[in-house]
């Protein structure tokens, strides 16, 4: 029986020299491989409590809406700035080179409400930081991240150590 790690394609240095690249298509464009993420992310959940699951674009929303679908939840966007239509709020984050920043609608979230959020990779942990700082400002409560892959060599959890954080893969290096 295959692994989820067995259906990740890596790329030696690719976007630059150094990099080792961990494709999640491979695992998509195979039913077998996007049944076992979604049940792998499931797993993670368990028991956690939770109201409704949100996901980070644009592969958070891949993972994100099955995992909704299965626990029978709404599914809250989170999108960079300018792509939703509605009255949203936001909030800003550090890139590498420069900041970004990623809205909500102003209501996808209602206080008290216990949120797990989704995304496919935890890296730096930037975006997801301002997505779990997001949430709690519309009064929610984050009670899970779960991530598909980890680099945890690029010490993301560093900025989610006050939450409860979870992935199916990690990979030591960056």
């Amino acid at each position: 029986m295959k692994t989820l790690q067995d259906y990740v394609l890596t790329i030696p240095d690719f976007p630059e020299p150094g990099i080792m690249f961990r494709d999640i298509t491979s695992i998509l464009q195979d039913a077998d491989g996007f049944q076992l993420a979604i049940d792998s992310l499931l797993a993670l959940i368990g028991d956690t409590p939770c109201d409704v699951i949100a996901g980070a674009e644009s592969r958070g929303f891949i993972f994100g809406a099955p995992l909704a679908y299965a626990l029978k939840k709404p599914f809250v966007l989170i999108r960079k700035k300018g792509k939703l239509p509605r009255e949203t709020v936001s909030a800003s984050y550090e890139l590498e080179y420069g900041s970004a920043e990623i809205e909500m609608h102003a209501d996808s979230i209602q206080p008290g409400q216990k949120v797990i959020l989704v995304d496919d990779l935890i890296a730096t942990g930037g975006t997801i930081a301002a997505s779990a700082e997001l949430i709690e400002r519309m009064g929610g409560e984050v009670t899970k991240i779960i991530f598909l892959m980890e680099l945890a060599g690029l010490e993301g959890r560093k900025k989610l150590e006050k939450y409860d954080v979870a992935s199916v893969i990690t990979y030591e290096g960056k």
